[in-house]
């Protein structure tokens, strides 16, 4: 039976309700269910569930209500009871008594506050951040679905004003210290980073903190700034700034290939500062970014060798190859061969970052025929369904067709524990995953992954099958979930772990030369 429980005017953040949605489907007694505000998406979820009812049609956005089939009144009656237990759970751990409702009320609460994170829905992103740059307050505007008209005319303001409007889709920042939305626990130091990718941006900065150097600012563009409708306005803002501030020494940019107007503007303004810059447009041109004097790199994990080489006053050198040991690798390959029998030939790669899925199949390229994926390379390497999956098989679950209705992976693994139950079959050799902590991500994704994967082996060791399993991690000793400990819990389960994404791509494209029988070249 369908029952429901709609509370007016009660406002609840959005990822908090749908990972509560997630743990009232475990109660007995509940087929389906939902927790949300009664936004238009959310009807639509809620009809798509088979869960809809007239009254629940009729609530406004500013509604939050509970639908649920469930076996009785009973049952409907301990749902609701553990929705308010962990709403109460969710306020407490907040740490925050008093949340104010208003811009004008924040800013009376916090006057000397200069940075304010935007997350609301898109179409109401442009009023407030007008509001917040009238106010001369740097933004990061988390929100997406901003259209990129409104983008231009916010950042266009921002300059104007000599401000930060980092967005929209800013998912990682680290300001004076304070890591913002998706980022890690990096020590200080003397690196200034530009970055219009949030995991790349993440992957750099976590593998110069593990290179014991540091970083003094980490700002965000978001991912359309190097677009020629944007032409770069924030990251030529974020590079001024950086170029001015006397605790940066060494300047590092982060994006995919700009458009080629934009990277002239951007790579012209290396010209004007002493301070070495390193710059990784990744899978561009390198040719351009040496005829201006800056440093080009082949990975992220290059962009961070060098940028630390140089914050220490070094010669930075190239760096295409592995932190350990030949033989090591070498026995890594041999053992793991000896697991795969004749039919498994396939790659899937199952990521959380996106840029990091990038990345790895620019350095996978066409070895093996061609990569299938939701962000291809080429269009012909397109997934016509997410269903059917044929081939080698690169996903970033982070993308939109994964995220409708539920949280980013990196919140929620679940998204990426269901695909390894049915996109893992016995035709499949190779498996490659990132792992990402710090502020934002969920509270051990470790064992999450090591989890899925035990379960895949018990399954495919019914046909006296296993898997290779090759993963890096995105983060610090001192992040939440603990570098240490992920690897720990990782490579307790069997999986292979990599000290960078680079380096586990590389390792997948040794074992599926030789699983192949050719050269991995």
């Amino acid at each position: 039976m369908i029952k429901y429980d709609i509370r007016k005017n009660a406002y609840y953040d959005s990822v908090t309700l749908m990972l509560i949605s997630k743990e009232i489907k475990n109660i007995d007694g509940v087929t389906e269910a939902l927790v949300g505000m009664g936004t238009e998406l959310n009807k639509e979820l809620t009809t798509n569930l088979n869960l809809m009812t007239d009254q629940l049609n009729e609530i406004s956005a500013n509604d939050f209500y509970i639908a649920a089939n469930v076996g009785s009144k009973e049952v409907m009656a301990v749902v609701i009871r553990t929705v308010d237990e962990l709403l109460t759970k969710k306020k407490v751990e907040s740490g925050s008594e008093y949340q104010p409702v208003s811009l004008s009320a924040a800013l009376e609460m916090q006057p000397e506050a200069n940075m304010v994170v935007v997350s609301i829905p898109g179409k109401y992103a442009e009023e407030e951040v007008n509001k917040l740059l009238d106010n001369n307050l740097n933004v990061m505007l988390f929100s997406d679905n901003v259209s990129i008209e409104t983008e231009l005319q916010l950042k266009q303001k921002a300059v104007e004003k000599g401000l930060l409007m980092m967005g929209p889709d800013c998912g990682t920042a680290i300001i004076n210290g304070i890591p913002l939305a998706f980022a890690n626990v990096v020590k200080k130091g003397n690196i200034g980073v530009v970055g219009a990718s949030g995991t790349g941006t993440q992957e750099v900065t976590c593998l110069i903190d593990q290179m014991g150097a540091g970083v003094s600012q980490v700002i965000g563009t978001g991912g359309r700034d190097l677009k020629s409708e944007i032409g770069g306005l924030m990251m030529i803002q974020a590079m001024e700034a950086l170029m001015a501030d006397d605790s940066t020494d060494v300047i590092v940019l982060i994006s995919k290939p700009p458009a080629p107007e934009v990277a002239e503007k951007i790579l012209q303004l290396t010209k004007k500062t002493d301070k070495p810059v390193v710059v990784d447009f990744i899978g561009g041109d390198q040719s351009i970014i040496k005829s201006v004097g800056a440093y080009p790199c082949t990975t992220l994990e290059d962009a961070a060798l060098k940028a630390v080489a140089l914050s220490k006053g070094e010669v930075p050198e190239e760096f295409e190859g592995f932190t350990i040991e030949s033989d090591v690798i070498d026995n890594l390959l041999t053992s793991g061969l000896k697991k795969i029998k004749s039919d498994q030939k396939y790659l899937r790669g199952l990521y959380t970052g996106g840029t990091l899925a990038d990345e790895a199949m620019k350095m996978l390229g066409n070895t093996f025929g061609g990569i299938y994926s939701n962000i291809p390379l080429e269009p012909k390497y397109e997934l016509k369904s997410l269903n059917e999956l044929t081939g080698h098989v690169c996903l970033d679950l982070g993308e939109d067709q994964f995220t409708v209705g539920r949280p980013h992976p990196m919140i929620d693994p679940s998204t990426r524990s269901d695909r390894f139950v049915t996109d893992i079959d016995g035709e499949v050799a190779v498996v490659l995953v990132d792992v990402v902590l710090g502020y934002g991500s969920h509270l051990d994704p470790a064992s999450e992954v090591a989890t899925s994967i035990t379960s895949v082996r018990k399954n495919l060791a019914k046909d006296n099958k296993d898997i290779f399993v090759v993963a890096s991690i995105t983060g610090t000793a001192s992040d939440p979930q603990g570098l240490v400990e992920s690897t720990q819990t990782l490579e307790e389960a069997g999986i292979i772990v990599m000290p960078s994404n680079a380096q586990a791509v590389r390792l997948v494209k040794a074992f599926m030369g030789k699983l192949s029988g050719g050269s991995n070249e």
